[in-house]
């Protein structure tokens, strides 16, 4: 039991270093490029740290698992808002104040709503995956036509933007295209030795399958947005830590579940439909001060998110 162990923390470790990279990969290239580090952190940055979820559900479905697959998603995107944004408010207070997301943030309501809508049907069939994949499209057309918009605003010189503290104008582009790929590729990496290693360790002291997939595998595969989100809080990034969580759960609804579809059909069990979806959408919901009424993300607020989903996870234990 001692290889595990090690194991764990060695998955650890590289979600951090990972996590540390992809932020400053992410954000030097928003510099580079002319657009707002929100932006890249919707698409590049999302994209990276949802590939543990996508790994994981094309398995389950594959492995005739579709309930990991499903609670794989669902668990995860109640972890990202309220664990991803929880601990790191605790380390030092995001200042989403100074964010705007209210378009994203709607899209990733709208998001929510379409995969609960397309669950009661029973199935995640060929048909939901096209419709979800169709709702991804719109959504990464929208973000790069708001990359266009911003870019030729600012070479009119209508924006007169900051640089983004941790943004090197001098870096070269191998040392970008270094960072986010070490990033990118370390993400899913230290998530599947964690996630792996951890279920072993479960599996041990007798825990089940289903409680594995709805806590330990959505906690996991949340990691990546979680050491991306400490790492952009830890250098003021609230746009980088936001842009994120909205943007892996866009894509862990969209996106994963979509593909995964059309490896297979996912059933949904009735206690998705009873319970979880809507504990989902209540922790989306959560996000409204932050997003409307530009709060910044204090400690207290990372003590209610966190405490919120130690209590969610106590109600699946029980």
């Amino acid at each position: 039991m001692v290889m595990p162990w090690l194991l764990s923390g060695l998955g650890l470790v590289i979600l951090l270093f990972a996590g540390d990279a992809l932020v400053k990969g992410a954000v030097n290239l928003s510099l580079r490029l002319g657009v707002p580090a929100l932006i890249v952190s919707l698409t590049i940055v999302a994209f990276g740290t949802s590939a543990p979820e996508l790994l994981i559900s094309v398995q389950a479905v594959l492995d005739n698992a579709p309930g990991l697959a499903l609670g794989n998603v669902v668990g995860s995107n109640t972890a990202n808002i309220l664990m991803v944004l929880g601990i790191p408010a605790l380390l030092a207070v995001m200042h989403t104040s100074e964010c705007n997301t209210r378009k994203t943030y709607n899209q990733m309501i709208a998001a929510s709503l379409l995969f609960i809508a397309l669950a009661f049907r029973g199935v995640f069939d060929w048909i939901a995956g096209l419709v979800l994949l169709g709702g991804l499209a719109y959504m990464l057309y929208d973000a790069f036509d708001d990359a266009k918009d911003h870019r030729r605003a600012e070479r009119a010189g209508a924006d007169d933007l900051e640089e983004p503290e941790g943004a090197d104008p001098n870096m070269a582009g191998w040392q970008i295209a270094l960072f986010l790929i070490l990033g990118l590729v370390g993400l899913p990496l230290g998530a599947n030795l964690l996630v792996d290693n951890a279920t072993i360790i479960a599996q041990t002291y007798g825990v089940s399958d289903t409680v594995i997939g709805l806590t330990l595998v959505a906690v996991g595969t949340s990691l990546p947005e979680l050491a991306t989100t400490v790492m952009a809080a830890l250098r003021r990034q609230a746009d980088v830590a936001l842009g994120n969580v909205i943007g892996s759960n866009m894509f862990n609804l969209l996106a994963i579940i979509g593909i995964a579809s059309l490896v297979g059909p996912i059933s949904v069990d009735p206690s998705f439909l009873r319970f979880d979806l809507w504990v989902m959408l209540a922790a989306s919901l959560l996000l409204i001060p932050f997003v409307y009424l530009r709060r910044d993300i204090t400690r207290l607020w990372g003590i209610a998110l966190s405490v919120l989903y130690v209590l969610y996870v106590v109600v699946i234990l029980i």
